[in-house]
């Protein structure tokens, strides 16, 4: 019984390599929460206090500069990237699990070359396809609309979208699928009752993975929209800060509002995004 005791009372030590690992974490960790929690700090400073006490506490609180912020435009923005990040993530999930589904399920010539086809989309670049993009928009007379960001957003997520759902899907075990068609089950049903449910954390890896890339897009957002009235956050901040001049206080305020979603979102489906990469990655 003593001896029970004594070892567990032992204090696990690390060694020299896991205590190294745990400083490059804390520093890491360090490095990217610092920015956001000076951000949040500065946003409710005044003017002066920002250029004259950069790294200090403000010495009033100034919680207006946010319904300032929201006022003075952000609102609009936000909404706009809310409509846009949320139809680019919908489709994406429709068009991308059902693509993967078939992609996983059937064995052809015509598959893999399939196959081959979506790798390719994943290695074209935004800029090159940048002025034939516009020039496909303009004719389309879809420029100065949502749909000339909502359109580009689903091409260019859906490759890597497809591959992961994919490789997902070939871990599910095809006793589940042979004993759903002996029961009568159709092939939308096979895709509706087994492989969506069972597929969870890669289907919610793929909305974090769209959402961040839609909520943050600047370069599309910034030429394929002149309206005030439709800018999304990344292209409409420019405008806003232009607007404000100097104002840094609610500049700063209108920069966490915009960050807040994508915050929440890691921090509520982070563990499904690690387990989704991991397991979508073992298959292939």
């Amino acid at each position: 019984m003593v001896k029970l005791e004594k070892s567990s009372s032992k204090i696990r030590k690390f060694g020299p390599g896991e205590f190294f690992a745990m400083l490059m974490l804390i520093a890491f960790a360090v490095t990217i929460l610092y920015p956001l929690i000076w951000m949040v700090i500065s946003s409710m400073k005044s003017y002066d206090e920002i250029y004259n006490d950069v790294w200090g506490f403000p010495s009033t609180w100034i919680v207006e500069n946010y319904s300032i912020a929201w006022s003075k435009g952000i609102s609009s923005y936000f909404m706009n990237s809310l409509i846009v990040t949320g139809t680019t993530i919908i489709v994406v999930l429709i068009i991308g699990s059902m693509a993967a589904f078939a992609l996983a399920r059937y064995r052809t010539r015509l598959i893999d070359l399939a196959l081959i086809f979506i790798i390719g989309g994943m290695m074209m670049n935004p800029q090159v396809a940048l002025i034939p993009l516009f020039n496909i928009l303009s004719s389309l007379e879809l420029i100065n609309t949502r749909w000339a960001l909502i359109l580009p957003y689903i091409a260019y997520r859906l490759p890597l979208t497809i591959l992961l759902i994919r490789g997902y899907f070939l871990s599910i075990p095809k006793e589940l699928e042979e004993s759903a068609i002996i029961d009568g089950c159709s092939e939308f049903g096979i895709y509706r009752r087994i492989y969506l449910p069972m597929s969870l954390p890669i289907l919610l890896t793929t909305v974090v993975l769209t959402a961040f890339y839609a909520w943050n897009e600047f370069l599309f957002a910034t030429i394929f929209i002149d309206s005030e009235a439709l800018k999304t956050i990344p292209s409409g901040l420019m405008n806003f800060r232009d607007a404000l001049r100097t104002d840094w206080g609610v500049l700063l305020a209108g920069m966490v509002i915009a960050s807040i979603p994508m915050v929440i979102l890691l921090i509520f489906l982070q563990k499904y995004l690690v387990r989704g990469l991991s397991e979508g990655s073992v298959k292939g």
